[in-house]
C-alpha cells in the first residue's frame, strides 16, 4: 500500500481513521480498499525508534511538529484510533494481532516476522518500499556536520536522516554509532581500527540478513578517516 507523505503523520495523529480514506485511495488507483477503521500501535516505553519515527513526522508535517514533536517517549494524541504495546516484538505481535492496524518498527523485526510494510513517499515524490537498497540511498543522501567534535580535531560524524533527499531513498532511516577512545595503548589501538576496517567491509557482507542497512561508499569512507585517528 502506498502512503503519502500527507497522509501517514496524520494517521498518527489519529485524524485519517479509515482505510478508504479518499487521499489513501487517490494513492491507490484500481485498489479496492476496505471502510475499515484504522488502528495505530505505537510504542509505550521510551526509544530510539520513537525518537527517529517521530522526529521525521515532524519534519514533515507541520501539524504534527506542533502537536506531538521528536521525542523518545512521545506524547501522543488521546485518539481512540492509538493503542500503546511495550518495544519492537509488542508493537509487532499487537499490529499482527489487530485487524487494520499499522504501527513502526526496527526494519530488522519487519524482516524476522515478514511483516508488510508501507510504500512511503519521500521528499522527492518517488513511492519506495523499505530494504537495503533505498535505506542505504537514505544513508548516502544525508548530510553530515562540517566541523569537528567538541574539543577536539576528530570530525563529527553524528548526522541524521531525519527526511532524506535522496531520489530512492526510503524517508525513514537512522545511522548507528560506535563510541571510541581516541587515544589508546598501541595495542588496542590496532585492534580497533582492525575491528572497524571488518565493519565496513566483511561486516557489511551480513548486514542485510540481520535486517539492517548496508553503509553506503561515501559513509565508509569517512568511517575509515575517522577511524585513522585512534592512536
Amino acid at each position: 500500500m502506498k502512503l503519502p507523505r500527507d497522509v501517514y503523520p496524520e494517521i498518527f495523529l489519529g485524524n485519517i481513521t479509515n482505510w478508504n480514506d479518499p487521499k489513501i485511495q487517490a494513492a491507490n488507483p484500481g485498489v479496492k480498499l476496505p471502510d475499515q477503521k484504522i488502528t495505530v500501535v505505537v510504542r509505550s516505553d521510551s526509544s530510539g525508534t520513537s525518537y527517529v519515527f517521530t522526529h521525521h513526522l515532524a519534519a514533515i508535517s507541520d501539524n504534527f511538529k506542533e502537536t506531538v514533536g521528536g521525542s523518545k517517549a512521545p506524547n501522543w494524541p488521546s485518539a481512540g484510533t492509538i493503542v500503546k504495546a511495550p518495544k519492537n516484538d509488542g508493537v509487532t505481535a499487537t499490529i499482527k494481532q489487530t485487524p487494520g492496524a499499522i504501527g513502526y518498527i526496527e526494519y530488522g523485526f519487519a524482516k524476522l516476522t515478514k511483516m508488510p510494510t508501507a510504500i512511503l513517499e519521500n521528499q522527492k515524490g518517488s513511492f519506495v518500499k523499505a530494504g537495503g537498497e533505498t535505506g542505504a540511498a537514505a544513508l548516502a543522501s544525508t548530510p553530515f556536520p562540517e566541523n569537528n567534535l567538541p574539543g577536539g580535531d576528530v570530525p563529527d560524524l553524528r548526522a541524521w536522516a531525519t527526511d532524506p533527499a535522496g531520489e530512492n531513498a526510503y524517508p525513514i532511516a537512522t545511522f548507528t554509532w560506535l563510541l571510541v577512545y581516541k587515544e589508546q595503548e598501541d595495542d588496542k589501538a590496532k585492534a580497533l581500527r582492525d575491528l572497524i576496517e571488518y565493519m565496513v567491509t566483511t561486516g557489511q557482507e551480513s548486514a542485510e540478513e540481520m535486517g539492517y542497512i548496508p553503509l553506503p561508499e561515501n559513509v565508509i569512507e569517512k568511517v575509515r578517516n575517522a577511524a585513522q585517528m585512534i592512536q
